[in-house]
């Protein structure tokens, strides 16, 4: 699922200075992210899911059944992605107006059962809908500190589906558009050995990504491949396990692997033009103070 004052015054500046003084102490070293009701707007949306949480003007929206802790997780994971320095401001402007034009969001549900039996277009226009940029995620699917437990948290994947597909390729469409002859679709190509519209029966041996879910078309290999190349420059599967699960499908786990194996993904997603993030998020995103 790709689913002034009020009144005119004007404040003394000695007020300003307190209100900034004060905020900042507030703030700093603390979590701006709260769960809120999901309001009527978009059209729908608060029939089918009751709460969310705002993310700068990203809306994370939850069904009644998605636990508070996960909802709260994968705002959290999305704002350390987006704010990667935690100070109040997105690293890429470029990237952040495009997932506001491209009005994207997270909607969660608590499995992927209640997903499937809840009818999101009787509540929810389908031209609304399809006017934006929507990913789903599932609670049971939703594991914070879940590599400890050897298992792989799926925030970390589609939280950057939705910034990478309405962020990034939006925002330097040249280079990380999710069509052929991109900068990220030749680096694609080259992983797989070849350019493939559709998945081949079989990959060439000297592949190092080798998709095979045929419902995936070349612009969804395209995101799945820039997350292996995200989460993997990070750390994220980099656990005891995750190799020998994932290495059907990509090689490259770590990010000295990335560097030797695929040295044009890690160059693009190193560049510092591009403001990717560089440390890996935990869920607990807290504003710092910026560095003088």
């Amino acid at each position: 699922m790709k689913f002034q004052t009020r009144h005119g015054r004007t404040l003394p500046l000695l007020t300003i200075l307190f209100f900034l003084l004060f905020s900042s102490r507030v703030l700093f070293g603390q979590t701006p992210l709260v769960i809120t009701p999901t309001e009527s707007e978009p059209t729908g949306f608060d029939q089918g899911f009751s709460k969310k949480v705002d993310v700068f003007n990203l809306p994370v929206f939850a069904t009644h059944e998605t636990p508070d802790k996960k909802l709260l997780h994968a705002a959290n994971v999305l704002a350390q992605y987006l704010d990667n320095d935690a100070d109040g401001i997105p690293d890429n402007k470029l990237v952040i107006q495009s997932l506001q034009e491209q009005r994207g969001a997270m909607v969660m549900f608590a499995t992927e059962r209640e997903a499937m039996r809840t009818d999101i277009h009787h509540n929810i226009p389908e031209r609304v809908w399809d006017s934006m940029v929507l990913v789903a995620l599932f609670g049971d699917e939703t594991r914070p500190n879940g590599a400890a437990n050897g298992i792989f948290d799926a925030t970390y994947e589609e939280v950057l589906h939705l910034i990478t597909s309405a962020g990034y390729a939006y925002a330097y469409p040249k280079v990380f558009g999710e069509r052929a002859g991109t900068t990220i679709a030749k680096a694609m190509d080259n992983a797989r050995g070849g350019h493939f519209v559709k998945v081949p029966r079989s990959y060439p041996r000297k592949a190092w990504y080798t998709y095979y879910d045929r419902s995936c078309d070349y612009q969804c290999q395209i995101t799945e491949y820039i997350y292996w190349g995200i989460t993997s420059l990070l750390g994220a599967q980099d656990f005891p396990g995750r190799f020998e699960q994932i290495s059907n499908e990509w090689r490259f786990n770590t990010a000295d692997k990335l560097k030797i194996g695929d040295p044009a993904l890690h160059a693009l997603l190193s560049d510092p033009k591009y403001s990717f993030p560089n440390r890996l998020p935990d869920g607990n995103y807290r504003l710092q103070k910026r560095s003088k």
